[in-house]
């Protein structure tokens, strides 16, 4: 193999596991600083935390039905600085997390995936019931009520913010309009 196609291939694996090994979700180690306190919102001075961002009262839904996906809402704002823009959110626990948007039209509601969320210090942006959602699918079986599990936002710029959400059952009749 010539020298150059295997130190791409080479060059190519290492990047491979990196991006693996940061996604690994372990634990932090003992002593290590986190982001948040469990049942608390981002510090906005940790370092690993965008600056001048905030993410407000992140709380997860769970399905009415077990195996069906959950539902995280939260409020996230730029506190100073130009507009930013959210881009993915990881959730601990969740084999996938997928931003979403409800609409009702001329009586119908429909709810699509999204890309991006724009938000500024005066347009903050909302997650709620009726709006932007992030739907949680494969959710392990240690994400349970009452519990608190770790939630990373991603932004167009690389940045990240980390906190905690707070985990809660959803009723019957909530559970089946509560993401639209």
């Amino acid at each position: 193999m010539p020298p150059v196609r295997s130190l791409a291939l080479a060059s190519a694996a290492a990047a491979s596991l990196m991006m693996l090994s940061a996604c690994s979700g372990s634990a932090p180690e003992a002593g290590a600083s986190t982001a948040a306190a469990p049942g608390g919102a981002a510090n906005p001075a940790a370092p690993d935390n965008a600056p001048n961002v905030s993410v407000i009262e992140p709380v997860i839904k769970l399905p009415a039905v077990p195996g069906n996906p959950g539902v995280l809402y939260f409020t996230i704002q730029q506190t100073a600085g130009k507009a930013n823009t959210l881009v993915a959110v990881h959730v601990d626990g969740a084999g996938r997390a997928q931003m979403h948007q409800s609409k009702t039209e001329n009586g119908v509601s429909t709810m699509e995936p999204v890309n991006a969320v724009e938000f500024s210090e005066s347009q903050p942006a909302e997650f709620k019931a009726g709006g932007y959602h992030v739907m949680l699918f494969d959710l392990a079986n240690t994400v349970k009520p009452g519990k608190d599990v770790e939630v990373t936002f991603t932004l167009a710029n690389g940045d990240k913010v980390s906190t905690f959400a707070k985990v809660e059952e959803t009723g019957a009749m909530e559970g089946m309009m509560d993401h639209m």
